[in-house]
């Protein structure tokens, strides 16, 4: 059977920029660890599914309407509108679109919306007719998990694959109860 590998980028992105033990420079002064980090976790993903199919998603660098129905929507993350290039996660993209384009991975930047929203719609559209894997701690994307989607939490050698047995045993919960499991530990009713 197919299998088609959707990998949230910023997710994995984030995930290595500031996983990394030391900033890593090249020649020319410019850190480089998110983007090695980020080629080697991707190289490692791959070999752990083997898929047939591979997508990369990324957040754009656009207003997001949710913000504006919550304050709290994603308050937690901070703007690095005015970082500086070595404290910017974004000002590695470059180099990591060029290195997947180089690799033939086929990737895209969301500008109208959000890549978990992307994510989402990929694994509904094919689940019916591959398997399907995402790439990301988000956690949210657990309510997508079913016989044919899972869910890959990369960490290295302590890497995790969520399915619904995965839930079962972590929560007590199957996955199509996951959103409204969350929503009532968050509000603490």
């Amino acid at each position: 059977m197919d299998k088609l590998l959707i990998v949230d980028g910023s997710d994995l992105l984030f995930q290595m920029f500031f996983g990394m033990p030391s900033r890593i420079i090249n020649k020319d002064g410019k850190a480089i660890q998110g983007t090695l980090g980020f080629v080697g976790a991707l190289l490692k993903i791959i070999r752990m599914t083997n898929p047939t199919h591979l997508v990369v998603l990324f957040d754009g660098e656009h207003d997001n309407p949710r913000a504006e129905l919550s304050d709290e929507y994603k308050a937690n993350r901070p703007g690095f509108a005015d970082a500086l290039d070595e404290e910017n996660p974004f000002s590695q993209l470059p180099d990591i679109y060029a290195t997947l384009d180089y690799m033939g991975i086929s990737h895209t930047e969301i500008a109208d919306g959000e890549a978990d929203d992307a994510v989402a719609s990929y694994a509904l559209t094919y689940s019916g007719e591959m398997d399907v894997v995402i790439s990301s701690f988000d956690s949210d994307f657990f309510q997508l998990i079913n016989e044919n989607v899972s869910v890959l939490r990369y960490r290295g050698d302590k890497t995790v694959i969520c399915d619904t047995s995965f839930l079962v045993n972590k929560f007590g919960i199957t996955p199509d109860r996951y959103a409204d499991f969350k929503a009532h530990r968050n509000t603490g009713s």
